[in-house]
C-alpha cells in the first residue's frame, strides 16, 4: 500500500475544505493594501508554514502576502485539482500535486501549466534526474517542480533482533539484504525462527509489495503509456515475494495507516517496516518514549522511493510571475535543505544532499542514525521509474484487493492476484 495521504511524518493539522478556503492563520490580514497576495493549494502537512519559510520569503519580499489552504486528504484534494485545472478555474496561485498523480498532469494539463524549468534561478543539474524527469513532459516542458522525496530504507528494532539471535549492528544489518529482497524475506525465516513471543518480522505483506515495487524502474505502464502490470516480470516478483511474507507466517497481518497498526508501534508487535524517510517522525509519533533507542534504521534491499510531490503554477493564476518566483524559492537546495533539518522532509534537490543540515544529518530516537548518509544514498540509487496516469489505483487494489485478503484472510496468492486484476482492469475499463 502507498501513503498518498501522509507526508512525511507529520500529523494531519488541517481540515478538509476546498481549493479556495480560509488562508492558514498568520498569513493574511488587514493592512495588506498594495501588496500581492500569492496562494498555496496543498494536501496534507509539507511544513512550509511550520518551517517558516513562508514567514521567510515575506521578510525577503516585503511586498508580497503569501495564503495557504490545506486540504487533509490527497484522495479529496487530488479530484479537485483536477477539476479545476479542467476548467482552468478556481485554482491557487501554487498547486501541489502528489508523485502518484504527476503523470497524469503532465500527459493530460501541462498546457494549463507554466514550464518551471524556464525560471530564473532553477537549474536542472540540482535535481535528482530521475525526480526531474517525473515533472518534465515529454516535449521537454518541466512543468512540476519536486518538494520532497521518500528513498526507502528497512527501519528495525534492535532489541527485536537481539532477542532473536540477529544482528543488530545497522552495517551489519543492511548487509543481511544487500541487493535482493528475496534476502529480506530470508531474514524474516530466520527472525520467525526466534521470534520473541508475540511478534512478527513485519508489519504488513502489502507494506512489502510497495516497498518492492517502488524500486524496480518498470512497474505498471511501459514507456509507450501501455498498461502492462499484468504481465511485468517485476510486478509478478514483487506479488510473489509480498505474498511469501503472508504465507510463511511473517507478517503481523497489518493495514498501513489504520489504528491497529499505529498500536502496533505503541506494543512494539513487530520487527521491521519499510520506511522512507518521512515515516521516521510517524514511528516516533506513533512507537512514543517507550520505543526511542530501540528502533534503527538500515538500508533496503535495493533503492527505492515512497512519496513525494511536486509544486506547479497554473497559467490562470493572477500573479503567475511572482507565483513562479515562489515555488522556485521554496524548491530551491537551500530551502529543501532547511525543511529537512526542521521537518524531515527529504530533498528531491540533489544539490541539498552536501549541506550540512542534510548530510550531517542524525536521528536521536532512532540510535542517533546518520540518515542524512543513509538516505542519500538511496536517493542517488533510485531508478527513473515509469509512471502512468492510473498508477494509484493499480497499487492501491494490488494491496488492498489483493494482497491484503491473502494476508489477513488466507486467500491463496492466485486467488488475491486474480480479485485484484478483475477490480483494476474494472476500473480502468480494460
Amino acid at each position: 500500500m502507498r501513503a498518498p495521504t501522509l507526508r512525511k511524518g507529520a500529523l494531519m493539522l488541517a481540515a478538509v475544505v476546498a481549493l479556495g478556503a480560509v488562508p492558514a492563520a498568520g498569513c493574511a490580514g488587514n493592512g495588506n493594501a498594495g501588496r500581492t497576495t500569492l496562494t498555496v493549494g496543498l494536501f496534507g502537512s509539507f511544513g512550509y508554514e511550520e518551517a517558516g519559510l513562508y514567514d521567510e520569503y515575506m521578510r525577503l519580499n516585503k511586498d508580497v502576502v503569501i495564503e495557504q489552504t490545506s486540504i487533509q486528504r490527497n484522495e479529496n484534494y487530488y479530484p479537485q485539482l483536477l477539476t479545476h485545472l479542467v476548467s482552468d478555474s478556481g485554482l491557487a496561485d501554487i498547486q501541489a500535486v502528489e508523485a502518484i498523480n504527476i503523470a497524469e498532469v503532465t500527459a493530460t494539463q501541462a498546457d494549463k501549466l507554466e514550464d518551471l524549468g524556464a525560471a530564473e534561478g532553477v537549474r536542472r543539474e540540482d535535481f535528482l534526474p530521475w525526480k526531474w524527469a517525473q515533472g518534465t513532459t515529454g516535449d521537454g516542458r518541466t512543468v512540476g517542480l519536486g518538494t520532497d522525496i521518500g528513498p526507502q530504507g528497512i527501519c528495525y528494532r534492535r532489541d527485536l533482533f537481539a532477542r532473536a539471535g540477529l544482528p543488530t549492528d545497522r552495517e551489519a544489518v543492511s548487509r543481511l539484504w544487500a541487493g535482493d529482497w528475496r534476502k529480506y524475506l530470508e531474514a524474516g525465516k530466520r527472525y520467525r525462527d526466534r521470534a520473541p513471543t508475540g511478534t512478527s518480522f513485519v508489519d504488513s505483506a502489502s507494506g512489502v509489495l510497495s516497498a518492492v515495487t517502488g524500486s524496480s524502474a518498470r512497474r505498471f505502464y511501459d514507456e509507450d503509456g501501455t498498461v502492462v502490470y499484468k504481465s511485468n516480470p517485476a510486478v509478478r516478483e514483487a506479488w510473489d515475494i509480498a505474498a511469501s511474507f503472508a504465507t510463511e507466517g511473517l507478517t503481523a497481518r497489518l493495514q498501513q495507516f489504520t489504528p491497529a497498526w499505529d498500536q502496533a508501534y505503541a506494543n512494539g508487535t513487530f520487527a521491521t517496516v519499510s520506511c522512507p524517510a518521512w515515516m521516521l517522525g510517524y514511528i516516533e509519533d506513533k512507537a512514543g518514549p517507550a520505543g526511542e533507542d530501540k528502533w534503527d534504521v538500515a538500508a533496503a534491499p535495493r533503492p527505492g522511493n515512497w512519496g513525494g510531490s511536486f509544486l506547479v503554477v497554473p497559467k490562470s493564476g493572477r500573479h503567475r510571475a511572482e507565483a513562479v518566483r515562489l515555488a522556485a524559492w521554496l524548491t530551491a537546495p537551500a530551502q529543501q535543505a532547511k525543511l529537512f533539518q526542521r521537518r524531515g522532509s527529504f530533498p528531491s534537490a540533489s544539490a541539498a544532499h552536501a549541506l550540512p543540515a542534510v548530510a550531517g544529518a542524525r536521528h536521536p530516537y532512532f540510535g542517533d542514525a546518520p540518515i542524512g548518509r543513509i538516505y542519500t544514498r538511496a536517493a542517488q540509487g533510485v531508478p527513473v521509474t515509469i509512471l502512468g496516469p492510473k498508477d494509484l489505483v493499480i497499487a492501491q487494489n494490488l494491496a488492498d484487493v489483493g494482497m491484503l485478503q491473502v494476508d489477513q484472510k488466507g486467500r491463496r496468492p492466485e486467488d488475491g492476484w486474480d480479485a485484484a486484476v478483475r477490480t483494476i482492469d474494472n476500473a480502468l475499463d480494460l
